[in-house]
């Protein structure tokens, strides 16, 4: 199937801005749902229903997309809040009344949290056990949503992502939290002990593999939108602050290793790399 039109939610979220660009810039007619649309491109059209509303006839309200990106979610950044297992049941209907509603390719945002931890590479086969609420909630919808469409038509892609920045000062992430740190005028900043190892992601990067992992369907089911090189943390925010110019000093070892961070993981890049390659 040629997909047309794409539905996009959470658009206008720290991922999503970059993602409805990029699919327009593939030349799809794009569909955006949000709470509030600051940021988003201006040629996307607008789909203002309540994606949580448990209408049946949700797809029809929604244009009837060919496609449907799912990004929305609350508290990403606040790994145990309560909105993750508050919110999992409404997600697990809309996927469902779309896909009864006769969507026939959906894409939904994974996170490496799922698998909790683990030492190495990620692939599709690694065991799930999730440390937190946002792993917990994220693994549940995946396990949904790959169970409810065994028997169907739809094509799933599970885009399972890993330590995005880029786009900084609209983020959540500790790039994020430097570049407030230095308008604010402070000279060092309190930090991890820097030496865990993470696959780092552009946000633009990680747009142009959700873009293209989504308009095809060879290649289906969990898929690590990754670059499937693990660099320390310590490495990858002095690059940072130096290549912004910043005059700034980390303090390493202010505050403890999360104890659900393992010393290195890394997304297997061998699914998104043969998407990439063929396109």
């Amino acid at each position: 199937m040629k997909i047309k039109t794409v539905l996009v939610t959470g658009a206008a979220g720290y991922m999503g801005r970059h993602v409805v660009r990029a699919f327009l810039e593939a030349g799809c007619q794009v569909l955006v749902n949000d709470l509030n649309y600051k940021g988003v491109d201006d040629r996307a059209k607008r789909q203002e229903a309540d994606i949580f509303s448990g209408d049946r006839d949700i797809f029809k309200q929604m244009g009837e997309p060919d496609l449907l990106v799912h990004l929305a979610w609350r508290d990403g950044f606040v790994h145990n809040s309560d909105a993750h297992m508050k919110d999992l049941s409404a997600h697990a209907e809309f996927l469902q009344h779309m896909i009864d509603g006769g969507l026939k390719s959906v894409s939904v945002m994974g996170s490496m949290h799922e698998v909790g931890y683990w030492e190495g590479a990620i692939d599709e086969n690694t065991p799930c056990s999730p440390q937190s609420m946002y792993g917990i909630a994220k693994n549940a919808l995946r396990q949904f949503l790959l169970q409810y469409t065994e028997h169907t038509d739809t094509t799933v892609h599970w885009l399972r992502a890993y330590y995005i920045y880029g786009d900084d000062a609209r983020g959540s992430s500790v790039f994020a939290k430097i570049v407030q740190a230095v308008e604010d005028g402070k000279k060092t900043f309190p930090f991890t002990s820097g030496k865990n190892k993470f696959d780092f992601i552009h946000i633009d990067r990680l747009a142009e593999q959700i873009v293209k992992a989504s308009l095809q369907e060879e290649i289906t089911g969990i898929i690590n939108v990754c670059t499937g090189v693990p660099v320390s943390l310590g490495e990858k925010v002095e690059e940072f602050i130096k290549s912004h110019g910043y005059d700034i000093r980390l303090e390493y070892g202010t505050f403890p290793d999360r104890p659900y961070d393992s010393p290195a993981v890394w997304g297997d890049n061998e699914k998104i790399r043969k998407i990439m390659d063929s396109q």
